[in-house]
């Protein structure tokens, strides 16, 4: 009888070693992971959610007023500008009578708000204070994205089938036209340089002006992928990075050359790009419903460093390099609101 105790005994003590072994694993797998995050915690945190309620559809792109920390969401489909403050974490205002408005771009120097829209082909120019729209450019069939220029002072607006508009504020009209065969997507304006990049994706191509000149300088294929929309610069490097969504690729670019030097795989249905030169980051904005940040580790090497959910369709976001924050538009998802996510960006 004592035999058959004991053997039982070692029988017990056998099986709680065999069962207890996996959940020691599993315990010391958590802790270990929970000490490397706060030894590492995420480049993006999510610091706040400001619902934008009533906004239905799709949302285009976003400009921010540093100084009163406003932001001006432009609601393609819901044919508003949505204004929202960041110190009070809330919108504050709702400006209608647009047509699908695509671009937005607040100009501290005069206080302006302009407000593109595709649907009427019109460049809207209101005080940024009052919201009094005192000017209106039309004839810029489908207006899309738009820059300002500050060595020239002048704004850019690519729009139709296509070209740049170039529009004096101080005259609040339009001066110059840099023609293009295509609709223009996404461009970037150099600020010790004198060119102008510009993504022409119905024809796959790069095009490349010289502002001082006002005329084509190049002309780059797009070969390892297509539907080349968004851009980013980083000019200290001479590198021009590429959104293209089939497949879903972000190229690097020799702007000196043309070369393609890297190709980077990303999520789905990108729209937005922007390079972080303080850190040497890359913001990615997918529709697929994630932000990709990736690692410039040279400038011939990237790597991803986190991948962050956040909704589908939320396509564009916005750089505030002086706050440390990255701005995403999210889209009304069923019961739940449209919204503005806005993170703050620690050191990788």
């Amino acid at each position: 009888m004592e035999d058959i105790q004991r053997i039982c005994t070692t029988e017990e003590k056998l099986m709680t070693r065999l069962f207890a072994t996996p959940i020691l694993i599993v315990l010391v797998a958590f802790f270990q992971q929970v000490e490397a995050q706060s030894q590492h915690p995420a480049i993006l945190q999510l610091r706040s959610t400001i619902p934008l309620p009533h906004v239905q559809g799709r949302i285009d792109h976003m400009d921010i007023d540093l100084k009163t920390q406003r932001v001006f969401v432009a609601a393609l489909a819901n044919n508003t500008v949505e204004v929202v403050s960041l110190r009070e974490g809330k919108r504050t205002r709702t400006l209608d009578g647009f047509k699908e408005p695509q671009g937005v771009l607040y100009l501290p120097e005069l206080n302006q708000l302009y407000i593109t829209g595709g649907g009427d082909g019109t460049c809207a120019i209101l005080d940024a204070t009052s919201f009094k729209r005192f000017k209106t450019i039309e004839s810029l069939e489908d207006a899309d994205n738009i820059r300002y220029d500050r060595s020239s002072k002048l704004v850019y607006v690519a729009y139709g089938s296509g070209g740049l508009a170039i529009i004096d504020p101080s005259k609040s009209e339009t001066r110059y036209l840099l023609p293009l065969t295509q609709h223009p997507e996404s461009f970037q304006i150099e600020n010790s340089g004198n060119r102008i990049y510009v993504n022409v994706p119905n024809e796959k191509k790069i095009v490349v002006f010289d502002k001082a000149k006002r005329e084509t300088v190049a002309s780059w294929s797009v070969k390892d992928a297509d539907k080349n929309y968004p851009m980013a610069l980083d000019e200290q490097h001479r590198l021009l990075f590429v959104g293209c969504r089939t497949p879903a690729r972000l190229l690097v670019l020799d702007t000196g050359s043309g070369k393609v030097i890297s190709t980077i795989p990303i999520a789905g249905d990108v729209d937005d790009v922007f390079f972080d030169a303080q850190r040497h980051l890359l913001y990615v904005s997918c529709g697929e419903g994630v932000i990709d940040v990736f690692s410039q580790e040279t400038p011939n090497s990237y790597k991803r460093v986190e991948r962050v959910p956040t909704r589908t369709g939320a396509r564009t976001c916005v750089l505030v390099t002086s706050l440390n924050m990255l701005l995403v538009a999210v889209p009304q998802n069923g019961f739940e609101d449209a919204q503005l996510r806005v993170y703050s960006i620690n050191n990788p």
